[in-house]
């Protein structure tokens, strides 16, 4: 058996959040949702969390896990404001706790103990977890950050950030953390999965010759990735990744985004005042 996938694309930050459902029982999982955020106004909104929780109350599903693939750096996660609304769990990698141990020092976020405890189940390498009659497995596959994983679950794989379309690429490798060569090897053991496995990505970028957005493709049309194909091997891929990751501007949620995100989905305390700040860390002159 296989999940039956819905995919709702926010076009503001790119990202594919996805729906997978388990027919037969009725059970589904929600992977990488988005919390609405006007950086310029510093305000929130979750049309599009609501948006998936429509999605399931129409088809009568009842939602047994919220996924992370990773902390992300590009959008606020909606996985705090889910889990709130639906009692489901919220999941991530084990390793969310090395993303911890940088960015709250970062952002002095004294609330954030750096042991996980903000998420509900931290899954390891090969961990499972069940969603009806099958069977969410976790892959660690580091590079892009330390806490980025796969979710295979049936056929279907959920890569986050660690490749994009084979027409645009593979995921950077900078952050603090990130590491291209482990990347390199984490790419290998998906590509590694049967050719027929769907490949599911979080972003999708529009790259030059193409007018629609896509996130879904296989196993078999990723060893054709502009990044990969023709690869002279492990050396080759490190030095382009580099190369290209120096040209790479900050995303522009970064800051907010990693401060929410590292919190599960949660915002900062309130201040004595009762309002609720994200800092803005400033290098000194």
């Amino acid at each position: 058996m296989n999940p039956s996938i819905q995919t709702f694309f926010d076009p503001a930050t790119f990202t594919a959040t996805h729906l997978v459902v388990d027919s037969p029982s009725g059970t589904a999982a929600i992977i990488d949702p988005v919390l609405d955020f006007e950086p310029k106004a510093g305000t929130l909104a979750t049309t599009s969390a609501d948006a998936l929780l429509a999605a399931i109350a129409r088809q009568g599903l009842t939602l047994a896990y919220i996924l992370e693939t990773h902390a992300h750096a590009d959008h606020l996660s909606a996985g705090d404001y889910l889990r709130g609304k639906t009692g489901a769990p919220l999941v991530i990698g084990a390793h969310i706790t090395d993303v911890q141990q940088v960015f709250a020092p970062m952002f002095d976020a004294n609330d954030v103990a750096p042991d996980g405890g903000q998420f509900d189940i931290l899954l390891g390498e090969g961990d499972t977890l069940p969603l009806g009659t099958l069977t969410i497995r976790a892959m660690h596959t580091p590079g892009h950050t330390p806490a980025c994983n796969t979710y295979l679950i049936g056929d279907a794989a959920f890569v986050g950030d660690t490749l994009f379309m084979p027409d645009y690429g593979t995921a950077r490798a900078d952050f603090p953390g990130g590491d291209a060569r482990t990347l390199y090897r984490s790419i290998q053991r998906i590509l590694a999965l049967p050719p027929e496995t769907r490949i599911f990505v979080a972003h999708d970028y529009l790259p030059a010759g193409r007018a629609d957005y896509r996130w879904e493709t296989t196993v078999a049309a990723e060893s054709g990735n502009i990044h990969i194909i023709g690869d002279g091997g492990e050396d080759a891929f490190v030095a382009m990744r580099e190369a290209r990751d120096k040209t790479l501007a900050a995303p522009t949620l970064i800051l907010p985004s990693l401060q929410v995100n590292i919190r599960a989905g949660a915002l900062p305390p309130e201040s004595p005042s009762g309002k609720i700040f994200l800092r803005l860390p400033v290098t000194r002159i």
